[in-house]
């Protein structure tokens, strides 16, 4: 694992890399490793194993620096002999070199693994981005007097210095609980969208291209068939990103997911370790199944209970490392399984990605639910819809009512939704610039997937923003904090184009999620695995923040200097409501205060 920060200089300014080099955790890394012409200056930071980049390369012509990892590099290694290419060495950066030269921006492609990577053309003063299928390594870059580029957003603002919060980008984080994809919350500095490359030449805009787009294509078939394309899959994945003679783990939960990994794992490597983390509250905690389920398959299992004084105590580190604000609560025990995971093991699997791709959610069942409407007439659609926008909050009911006579498209954002539109004109008070509704960032999704089954249009929205935005960020983050190297066989370009063609009839019924992923599950995972009902990653939250947080929460509101974007009287309101039971409004709560100690990190420079 390596970090990177490079700038393109357009203009001189007395700055160099290692301003921005200075903001990676020089605890836990090497010197910086610089390359430096009168154009462009590339600064890495090497983790674990030395690394021998940045890679000169083409006689000379072109300077690679990445982060990842290749899972066909063999095959490509093979493919390039055959076109008469030598190898010097073993390594992926001669290998993703030796691509680029036979086939340019076309060699992104043809990589199976996750990367985030730096190609600089010293011939053409051009440079190269690009970031793998689903988002797995991030990559930064601010296009403006100099062009900024990094593996983490901190280098671009330490070496810029402060920018702007992003306003808009602020008010979509209170919508999806994240900062959506391809923008941050600091004014200028934007994220490279998965499965896409930039090419920036000197003083030109930088040119973004996609060349890779996970769409879905269902295809009917046989259904022993679709199943045997599951499991072959599964197994072969697995089996490429499970590295030989590497301690080796996985995150075990209670759900069909890691089980299947853990199971297929453990044929190819006995020694396999499973590590798994809850609560005290037996509703939250997910850890005697895990255990049980461990024992099933025998493989050995590290667990640990969190604490509710040491959730928030870890709470604020865990903020900084995501340089963004996140209110996903799985972020703390994400973090504390890779804390528990690293004393065992180097490389952990994780079954990120699984729900997206096989129809794992709850919410992506809605559509049975709703049938009725379709029987309804518009003219009456209307008429109910105008009727349940005047019952009070919180009726048993509204939320049915509006659902049925809201187009998809008009109401479904991903798979968190926390404030709608009417209630973030009561909570932001900043009127700088005008704002756009949340639909600004899924409209053009929805154009792709415009006639669709429900569940599949669902299904794109959530890889293309859920997924990056939220569930691969603290994957990624929480894991390399620890210096351990996550691998997510579910997000595989073979696993994908298995799962990319299964009809929605396969993956949802009217009793489950993920029904041909269970039935693929059978032979490998135990009963009470196969037939549980999904619970994902759950944090007492709720019960917290009427109980052992309370008073936690009013000194972070108390505290906040964020009066020039927030009603705090209203963020009071709300966790007045919350603590007498009167509604449930945890979530809100909970991304406000995310928000609040994000900016006390980032903006007030205040150590919490």
């Amino acid at each position: 694992m390596v970090g990177f920060f490079g700038v393109l200089k357009l203009e001189e300014n007395g700055r160099n890399v290692e301003q921005g080099g200075n903001a990676f955790d020089n605890t836990k890394n090497d010197d910086l490793n610089v390359f430096e012409n009168e154009h462009i200056q590339l600064g890495l930071l090497g983790y674990l194993d030395q690394v021998d980049q940045p890679l000169i390369f083409g006689n000379n012509r072109y300077v690679l620096i990445w982060n990842g990892k290749i899972y066909n590099g063999k095959q490509l290694r093979q493919l390039l002999e055959n076109r008469n290419y030598t190898f010097a060495t073993t390594s992926d950066e001669e290998v993703i070199a030796t691509l680029f030269l036979e086939y340019g921006v076309g060699s992104f492609r043809e990589i199976r693994g996750m990367f985030s990577m730096i190609i600089w053309d010293k011939e053409e003063k051009k440079l190269y981005g690009a970031r793998d299928p689903f988002g797995i390594k991030p990559l930064y870059y601010y296009d403006q007097e100099s062009f900024l580029f990094s593996s983490e957003k901190q280098p671009i603002t330490t070496y810029i210095g402060k920018l702007p919060l992003h306003e808009q980008a602020l008010a979509d984080y209170l919508s999806f609980q994240y900062v959506p994809p391809s923008v941050t919350l600091t004014e200028g500095i934007l994220s490279l969208a998965p499965g896409h490359y930039f090419i920036k030449k000197m003083d030109k805009p930088v040119e973004k291209h996609r060349y890779f787009h996970a769409t879905l294509k269902p295809v009917y078939g046989n259904e022993n068939m679709i199943i045997n394309r599951i499991q072959e899959a599964l197994i072969d994945s697995v089996k490429v990103h499970l590295p030989a003679e590497v301690p080796s783990g996985v995150f075990l939960s209670g759900g069909i997911d890691s089980s299947l990994l853990a199971s297929i794992a453990r044929q190819i490597q006995p020694e396999i370790k499973t590590v798994s983390v809850g609560f005290e509250e037996e509703d939250y905690s997910e850890l005697s199944i895990a255990q049980q389920t461990a024992e099933v398959l025998g493989v050995e299992n590290i667990s640990y209970t969190i604490t509710p004084q040491e959730y928030i105590d870890v709470l604020p580190t865990v903020i900084k490392l995501l340089e963004e604000p996140l209110a996903d609560p799985a972020c703390v025990p994400l973090y504390v399984a890779a804390r528990e995971a690293s004393n065992y093991v180097k490389v952990v699997l994780s079954g990120e990605g699984a729900d997206e791709l096989f129809g794992g959610y709850n919410i992506y069942r809605e559509f049975e639910s709703l049938k009725l409407f379709n029987y309804i007439p518009n003219p009456l659609q209307r008429i109910i819809h105008w009727l349940s926008n005047i019952l009070p909050d919180g009726m048993v009911g509204k939320s049915f009512l509006q659902r049925g006579t809201t187009p998809l498209n008009q109401r479904y954002i991903g798979n968190a939704k926390i404030f709608e539109e009417k209630e973030k004109e009561l909570i932001l008070v900043s009127k700088r610039s005008p704002r756009q509704s949340y639909l600004h960032i899924t409209e053009e999704l929805f154009a792709h997937v415009e006639g669709q089954h429900p569940t599949q249009q669902m299904q794109y929205i959530d890889i293309h923003t859920w997924l990056p935005g939220d569930i691969l960020v603290k994957a990624e983050r929480m894991t390399a904090a620890h210096l351990l190297d996550l691998r997510t066989p579910f997000l595989d370009k073979e696993v994908f184009e298995v799962a990319r063609k299964i009809p929605v009839e396969c993956k949802i019924t009217d009793k489950t999620t993920k029904a041909i992923l269970r039935k693929a599950a059978t032979e490998f995972v135990p009963p009470h695995v196969v037939h549980r009902r999904k619970l994902g990653f759950p944090v007492p939250i709720r019960k917290w923040l009427r109980e052992e947080l309370v008073e936690w929460a009013k000194q972070i509101i108390h505290d906040s200097q964020t009066e020039d974007y927030l009603n705090k009287s209203y963020v009071k309101h709300l966790l007045e409501e919350h603590v007498t039971h009167k509604r449930d409004h945890a979530r809100k709560i909970w991304t406000v205060l995310v928000f609040m100690l994000w900016h006390k990190i980032y903006i007030e420079d205040t150590e919490i």
